[in-house]
Formats: structure tokens, sequence, C-alpha cells
């Protein structure tokens, strides 16, 4: 019997019967002495179609994005970045405990330009701001809706940063997406910013692994955060190989994933009670909101799941949908479907 249809994330994908064979054939050796060879093999490939000097594999995005924070900026330091980002969001915390730093979100639904940024940065040698060190970026923004960092806006903002001495990162957990979405390539969108991360557990289909990209010099400090926080691996190629075949073989095939949020903003956009714009549908991320008076976005994810649609709750009103390549536009026509029964009736 089929299961339900998960559009709860992009990372419950399942590695594909020639992606295992992939990772089972994988050359080996131990990464923490830099021997093994498919871990080496991938570092190139990405920090190549980056355009950095250096990339360095690791288990999560949550993990890039906090070594990025010990490399970039320095404990009692303030980081500019946009609204709702995960670094703030999802990360358990994660930058006030290890990093230490002092987050400033600014912008609207996780956009924001070059005169925003001037505006909130926080000048060097103040006797009581802490100095803004570094900026952030996400590419494309996860809770609010995968939409897409406009590239001229990067620049801008890249561009007071470096005349500042501020460093730039660009979380780019889903940058495949956001190049496909804008028919550029990833190294245009890295370009402006001093380092930068890809997931491959995301849109890639990969079920392990992320990769941080920048200087040699960065990249060689980030080594020893890796290590500080658990994630200097041993022979990790079985986890690399998998990540060397969705490069190959996954990322043109996202604009399918687009097509199908597409279809399931379509359906659910003239609901009564729901509120969504299908103009924020960039890439693979739809989040609806639930309008008062409406059941509360808790009450729609259970009885979703109760009629064979999983789908993740982001707020009081706030529902999350995301396609990926383990569901159908046939999958998503009937979960758009299954959804709007749901909400029609409650």
């Amino acid at each position: 019997m089929a299961g339900p249809i998960d559009l709860r994330s992009d990372t419950v994908t399942r590695p594909s019967a020639p992606m295992r064979r992939a990772m089972a054939e994988a050359p080996v050796g131990d990464d923490q002495y830099g021997d093994d060879p498919t871990v080496n093999l991938l570092q190139e490939r990405i920090a190549s179609l980056l355009g950095k000097e250096m990339a360095l594999f690791v288990p999560s995005g949550t993990m890039a994005n906090q070594i990025a924070l010990k490399v970039l900026a320095h404990p009692g330091d303030d980081v500019v970045l946009g609204h709702e980002t995960h670094m703030v969001w999802h990360e358990s915390g994660a930058g006030a405990a290890f990093g230490g730093v002092q987050f400033t979100p600014i912008g609207h639904e996780g956009l924001f330009t070059a005169a925003d940024f001037r505006t909130h940065l926080k000048p060097a040698g103040h006797m009581m701001f802490p100095a803004t060190t570094m900026v952030a970026i996400e590419n494309t923004h996860n809770r609010c809706g995968g939409l897409l960092f406009p590239q001229d806006d990067a620049i801008a903002i890249c561009e007071v940063a470096r005349a500042l001495n501020i460093r730039t990162y660009l979380d780019g957990a889903r940058l495949f997406n956001a190049a496909i979405a804008q028919n550029k390539t990833v190294a245009e969108l890295a370009a402006p910013f001093d380092a930068v991360s890809v997931a491959l557990s995301k849109g890639l289909g990969c079920p392990v692994g992320s990769v941080i990209a920048g200087s040699k010099a960065d990249m060689t400090r980030a080594l020893r955060f890796r290590r500080m926080f658990g994630g200097a691996l041993r022979q990790a190629g079985i986890l690399a190989a998998a990540g060397l075949y969705a490069l190959d073989n996954n990322i043109p095939r996202l604009v399918e994933d687009h097509a199908n949020a597409r279809i399931l903003a379509a359906i659910l956009t003239n609901l009564r009670g729901v509120r969504l714009d299908v103009a924020t549908v960039q890439s693979n991320i739809v989040i609806f909101h639930m309008e008062e008076g409406a059941p509360d976005a808790a009450t729609i994810a259970a009885r979703a799941k109760e009629a064979g649609v999983l789908v993740s709750v982001f707020g009081v009103r706030k529902v999350r949908a995301v396609t990926h390549l383990d569901v159908t536009r046939d999958d998503c026509v009937r979960a758009a479907e299954i959804l709007a029964r749901v909400i029609e009736a409650a």
C-alpha cells in the first residue's frame, strides 16, 4: 500500500537505487587525514562550481552555518541578516550558544537592500554597540516560501560590506534551486560573498551533507571548527558519493519541483480561508496562511495527515509544503485536492 504524500520538506527523500550503488562502490579513506578520495573530489567539484578556492564537506547545513559564524565573526559581534532566517529560527540557538553573536534581523519577508543594511549595521569602535562584522543572506529563503534573493541587491549589499571590512556569507542551502529559477549559475550567485554553503540533502536528494566554500585561508580555519563541532568524519566517501551522483543527475530536474509547487499553489490560492500569493511561489516551497476564523495550521496539518498528506506547521496559522524528487506531478495534484477538501470541510 502506498504511503502518504510527504510534503513536509525536500529532506525526506530517499536515495535512488543508482545513488545507493554509487555510495556502495565509492573509494574511501580517512577524511580526518584528508585521505578520502571521494570526499576530496566532491569538495573540489563544489569549490569549482561555486567559484571558490576551497570547499569543506560537513554533515549538515546547520553546521555549515555555525562554522561560517565562527570563521567570519567573533563572540560579541553583531551579525545582520534577513527576516526569519534559518540561522535565527531553526538552529536551536546555536548562534548564541556556539558563535556567541548577536543577530540583527532586518527587511521584510527575508529580503533587504543595501540601504536597509546601511541603516541597521553597527559601526566598529562604538563604546556601547556590538560591531557588525558579518552580513548573511539566505537564498532561497525557507520560511518566506522559497523566495529568491534579488542578485542586484546581494551584489550591492556585499559592496557596502566590503567597503566597511564586514564579512559576507551566503546560506545557499537551496542555491541550486535559486540558480535554476533565475537561469543563473551557482557561481554567479556566490560570487559577491566571502563564503557560501550549499545543501546536498535538500533538493538534490542526498541522505546527508552540506558543503561550505570560500578562500583557502577561511576554509583552513573552518577545518578546526568542523572538528570542534564534531563534524570530522572518517570514511565519509560513502556519503560524498551521493553528492557527486546528485551533481551529475539531479540538478536539471529541479525545474519539475518548481512546476509542481506552482500546481499546488494554484489550487490552494482560491480557497476560502487561505491567504496565498502565487507570485511568491518562486521555487519548490509553498507557504500558505490560514485566515482568522478558519482552522489553525496545526488543525489543517493533522486532518491532512489523516487524509494521506504530510505538511509542516510553520506558525500558528502558517503551513508549509515542499515539493521534491520523490513526489510526482500527479502526487502534487492529488495532495492539493486533498488539502482543498480538508480546508473546505473545516
